[in-house]
C-alpha cells in the first residue's frame, strides 16, 4: 500500500500568525493532535503539535528544573524552553523541520521515518503542496483493515510451495533443517530450528501464507549448547 491509499484529506491546516490558543482550540474542536503550519503562499513551514503546547504558562506545565539542574543547562536550551512556554504566536512554538513523503511512498517507508525520526505523523506533499498527512494511528487502521482476497483457494501443494518460497528468502532461515507438509489447509512444520526466535518465525509464515487454516508446529529447537 501506498501513502495515498490511507492518508487523511483535505488536510486542517494553519498559519504561522494564529495564536497558540487558537491552535489549542483547533486541536480539541478537531479532535487532532497536530496541523501543518502553511505561510501566504500556501508553502509549508511547520508543524504545531500537542507536543508544542505541552509546557505553557497558562496551564501551569511550564517546565521547572531544580537549581543545579538548571545551572548545568545551556543558556540557549533554557531560553528556548521560555520562548515553547511565553510565546503568542504559532511561528515562535511550531517545528520547522518537518519531515514530509510523497503520494507514492509505501507504507513501509512510512513507518520507518517516524520510528527513525520519534514523530506520529507526516505531511504529504505534491508539487510542493500540502494534500494529505499520514499519522501512526492511519497505519493501524491500515493494518486493521486489510485481508487477504482469494478468488480460488490454492491447493495443499501450492501452499506448501508458497511457504518454503517464502523461508528460501528469508536470511535467518535455516531451509535444509526443515520440512512442511499440508493437508486441508493445515500446515504441520518439521524440523529444527537455531533458536526459538527462528522457531517463532517459522509458525509466523505460515501462518501468515494465503490458504492457511491452522499451523501445527512440531519444530525442535537446537540447544544453546549444541546437541550432546
Amino acid at each position: 500500500m501506498q501513502v495515498r491509499d490511507v492518508m487523511v484529506a483535505p488536510v486542517i491546516t494553519v498559519s504561522p500568525s494564529s495564536t497558540v490558543q487558537e491552535v489549542a482550540k483547533l486541536l480539541l474542536d478537531e479532535r487532532i493532535s497536530a496541523a501543518p503550519v502553511l505561510d501566504s503562499e500556501g508553502r509549508l513551514v511547520g508543524i504545531v503539535s500537542e507536543g508544542d503546547l505541552l509546557h505553557r504558562v497558562e496551564a501551569g506545565t511550564k517546565r521547572r528544573r531544580s537549581w543545579w539542574l538548571q545551572a548545568l543547562t545551556g543558556n540557549n536550551t533554557l531560553a528556548t524552553e521560555y520562548i515553547k512556554a511565553h510565546a503568542r504566536k504559532v511561528a515562535d512554538v511550531m517545528t520547522r523541520d518537518v519531515i514530509t513523503a510523497s503520494l507514492q511512498t509505501p507504507l513501509h517507508e512510512i513507518a520507518t521515518l517516524m520510528e527513525k525520526n520519534a514523530i506520529k505523523r507526516v505531511p504529504i506533499l505534491e508539487n510542493g503542496h500540502v494534500v494529505g498527512i499520514v499519522s501512526r494511528a492511519n497505519l493501524l487502521q491500515a493494518v486493521a483493515s486489510s485481508h487477504t482476497m482469494l478468488e480460488v483457494s490454492p491447493s495443499d501443494q501450492a501452499i506448501r510451495e508458497r511457504i518454503l518460497s517464502s523461508l528460501k528468502s528469508e536470511p535467518w532461515a535455516h531451509i535444509s533443517l526443515l520440512n512442511v507438509t499440508v493437508y486441508g489447509g493445515v500446515v504441520d512444520l518439521w524440523g529444527m530450528a537455531d533458536s526459538s526466535i527462528e522457531r517463532k518465525a517459522i509458525r509466523v509464515a505460515a501462518e501468515s501464507t494465503p490458504g492457511v487454516s491452522a499451523v501445527n508446529d512440531n519444530l525442535v529447537t537446537r540447544p544453546a549448547g549444541g546437541w550432546e
